[in-house]
């Protein structure tokens, strides 16, 4: 069996893999220890880098960006995303959707499985129509791409679907994985390469741009996979995307395996390497930055990570790592985003899904930019550097209070004052330390302070408003 996919190359690029695990693990190791390092504050002008300068967009051909350090992103929140239990949308919302995503600058909308329904079918065509052929001021309109299993039948539904926009992309899938092989697909390694083979070439006389997706690589071969991968590139595939479809990799299996098929593939260099990682074991977003820090340079994303099962790599998540270690830890690694627009964006998908978001999701979280330590507090109103690294301007997220001070047990005098001076009361010495007594003594029996609680302690206690 080893014969059909015997790689010729394998014997001579045993070193280039030994040296690519070098270089992928002198990188984790120097991601991991840099974050020991102080990090740049983009409330302030103090340092030279700048968080909120956009690098123009790379010009972008099927199977390569003109700039090797970008990393595009693929949307994938109306197809993988919607795949939530209960995360069901309307076409309307998710033409909404599509047009908030046109909006926040991702490379590629993937719109949906064009031949699972006929509801699927239109949303595509409608997103290929509209979204996909409104180009802004600076020639950007994004890649609209059909999600297809290897079948003729899924392929010519998907073209028929996406064939209206400016930049159409096929994205065609198959399972390798000896467990997917042999009892979902039914199919010995030679029919699956012949499969794949076919229907890539297939989708190659429809669309110029055609994305060969590997289901379940974390757990296939590594073998078969050098060998399938490179039949896909020898078919006309432009873009090649690993998929850790269980969500069962750490971030150096990961990485390593993007390694390993950028060194052992013939033909490789040719085409974008892509990432699509699941969430079970919450190392989504890890996976995903491996995986582009060993080499890929278009991630599968979804916003607010929504998706099968936990769900998928989070948008706003790895859109923001790339912003803000991407320059000084990842190899100059950017990506095209308008991050002022996550914090919207996350809102309507939440409304639209129904799938509301935890408290402490990262970035997007009600409590992302909140304080309740006394500690915390104090130190964000003296400097929000101390505990603040990402800048919640920088993602569109729009405070009730500057400061994010969120009162309650823990919090210490500043942070009462500062407060009380918002509501226009001006505290001082004896006046604040009975205040803040009576304050401690209702947080200790509330898990929320209203301000209408932080009026009744004033108004108790006979003082009057001190500020015009």
């Amino acid at each position: 069996m080893a014969s059909i996919y015997a790689n010729p190359t394998t014997s001579v690029n045993t070193s280039l893999s030994s040296l690519s695990r070098n270089i992928f693990l002198h990188s984790v190791f120097k991601f991991m220890s840099s974050i020991r390092k102080r990090c740049h504050c983009p409330y302030t002008n103090t340092t030279v880098r700048c968080t909120n300068v956009r690098r123009p967009r790379p010009n972008y051909r099927p199977g390569r960006f003109s700039d090797p350090n970008y990393v595009g992103i693929y949307d994938t929140t109306l197809r993988d995303g919607e795949q939530a239990p209960g995360a069901t949308m309307t076409i309307k919302e998710k033409l909404d959707i599509a047009r908030q995503l046109a909006k926040l600058g991702v490379d590629v909308i993937e719109a949906g499985f064009p031949a699972a329904s006929d509801a699927d079918f239109e949303l595509v065509k409608l997103v290929a129509q509209e979204v996909g052929n409104n180009v802004d001021e600076q020639g950007y309109v994004p890649v609209i791409c059909g999600f297809a299993r290897s079948t003729k039948k899924d392929i010519d539904r998907t073209w028929e679907a996406l064939k209206y926009a400016k930049k159409p992309m096929i994205s065609t899938f198959i399972a390798t994985s000896d467990i997917h092989m042999k009892y979902k697909l039914k199919m010995s390694k030679e029919e699956v390469v012949e499969k794949a083979r076919s229907m890539v070439a297939y989708a190659k006389t429809l669309c110029e741009d055609v994305r060969f997706s590997i289901e379940d690589a974390a757990r296939s071969d590594r073998e078969f996979l050098y060998y399938i991968v490179g039949e896909g590139i020898k078919a006309g595939a432009t873009a090649i995307c690993l998929a850790d479809t269980v969500g069962c990799s750490l971030p150096t299996e990961f990485g390593q395996l993007v390694a390993d098929i950028k060194a052992n593939t013939p033909g490789i260099q040719d085409v974008i390497i892509s990432v699509h990682c699941h969430n079970d074991l919450g190392l989504a977003t890890a996976n995903t930055l491996a995986g582009a820090c060993a080499g890929a340079r278009l991630v599968d994303v979804t916003v607010n990570g929504i998706g099968e099962r936990a769900g998928n790599g989070s948008l706003e998540e790895i859109v923001m790592a790339l912003k803000y270690r991407g320059e000084e830890v990842l190899g100059g690694l950017y990506s095209g985003i308008n991050t002022k627009h996550i914090s919207a964006t996350s809102k309507m998908v939440e409304e639209y899904s129904g799938l509301k978001l935890q408290p402490h999701k990262a970035i997007v979280g009600a409590n992302a930019f909140s304080h309740e330590s006394g500690i915390h507090q104090d130190g964000v109103l003296k400097n929000r550097e101390t505990y603040e690294f990402v800048s919640p301007e920088d993602v569109g997220f729009q405070r009730v209070t500057g400061h994010g001070i969120s009162l309650g047990k823990l919090s210490g005098r500043h942070a009462l004052k500062s407060k009380m001076l918002e509501l226009g009361y001006e505290l001082e010495g004896k006046e604040l330390d009975d205040i803040f007594r009576r304050f401690k003594s209702v947080a200790e029996k509330k898990k929320k302070i209203a301000e209408e609680d932080l009026r009744a302690l004033v108004s108790d206690e006979g003082f009057q408003s001190q500020v015009a």
